[in-house]
């Protein structure tokens, strides 16, 4: 082999790494409130099951749902690396979070804030629609410590009840979602409690409007790995061969790898929902 060869191949092996060096494990994981009445499926007994996925994947940014403010210490304390940003629903440290977690040595928050998925959505508490329960996106403006690039996280939970509060929070969340990035790329993560097939889903993904986001899964550059649903209720496997949870784009990503994380232990889950990862690049 020439010597002008071996340099073309290591100058191909450097780009590939630095490339993969510059990718981002995005995870939105519903980590299933605190409940007692969960038995063994209760949240001291699963804490170390969702910190193990989520250091085992080497995840970066974490969008989570229904984190009660106990869990957020029990991960601030169990993920020293990390930082999050985050308000209970409710108020302060009032109701279930939808918070956002990141790798502090990775990223850096330039800017971050709650709204609430009301007509009101300044404020606190409010609740609109049909909705059962307050609902609220939590977002922050990062920087790329590796790359320098700027863009935005957005993490939420729709109501689980109201479907005029499911499709009327999918309108809300593209506008603001488009009102406060900007022209900079953003990340969207949440449980959707809806279906690819439901109202909210599709007003989310509807191409002829300019403000849609894209689902990662499909211009994954892999085939998407592990089960299709996401939520498993505690029993042996999914319950619907469709997803609730998703990780959603806009702007010029790039997809690696997209996955349902369904590992057990002694058959038991780290939630009732399965994590949903990708992995992404600009």
């Amino acid at each position: 082999m020439t010597m002008k060869r071996i340099k073309f191949l290591f100058a191909v092996i450097v780009f590939g790494l630095s490339t993969s060096a510059q990718d981002l494990q995005v995870m939105t994981f519903n980590i299933r409130y605190n409940n007692a009445g969960d038995s063994l499926n209760a949240w001291p007994y699963r804490k170390d099951k969702v910190v193990s996925q989520l250091l085992f994947h080497d995840v970066q940014l974490l969008g989570v749902q229904e984190a009660l403010h106990n869990q957020m210490m029990d991960l601030k304390a169990l993920l020293p690396k990390f930082k999050s940003v985050g308000v209970g629903r409710d108020g302060g440290e009032k109701g279930e979070y939808s918070a956002i977690f990141y790798d502090s040595t990775r990223l850096q928050a330039l800017a971050s804030q709650t709204f609430w998925l009301s007509l009101t959505p300044d404020v606190v508490a409010s609740k609109s629609w049909d909705a059962a329960l307050t609902r609220i996106v939590t977002w922050i403006k990062f920087k790329d410590r590796k790359t320098g690039k700027i863009f935005f996280h957005f993490n939420t939970h729709f109501d689980h009840v109201g479907k005029v509060a499911r499709r009327e929070s999918a309108k809300l969340l593209l506008e603001k979602v488009a009102g406060i990035s900007g022209k900079l790329p953003a990340i969207v993560t949440g449980d959707f409690n809806a279906f690819p097939t439901d109202e909210p889903i599709l007003v989310i993904m509807d191409k002829t409007n300019t403000l849609h986001l894209i689902d990662s899964k499909e211009i994954s550059a892999t085939p998407h790995y592990g089960p299709i649903g996401t939520f498993n209720g505690f029993g042996p496997k999914e319950r619907e061969e469709r997803p609730i949870d998703y990780i959603f784009l806009r702007g010029t990503w790039k997809v690696k790898k997209h996955a349902s994380i369904s590992q057990t232990w002694g058959g038991r889950f780290a939630s009732d929902h399965f994590a949903v990862l990708a992995t992404i690049g600009y």
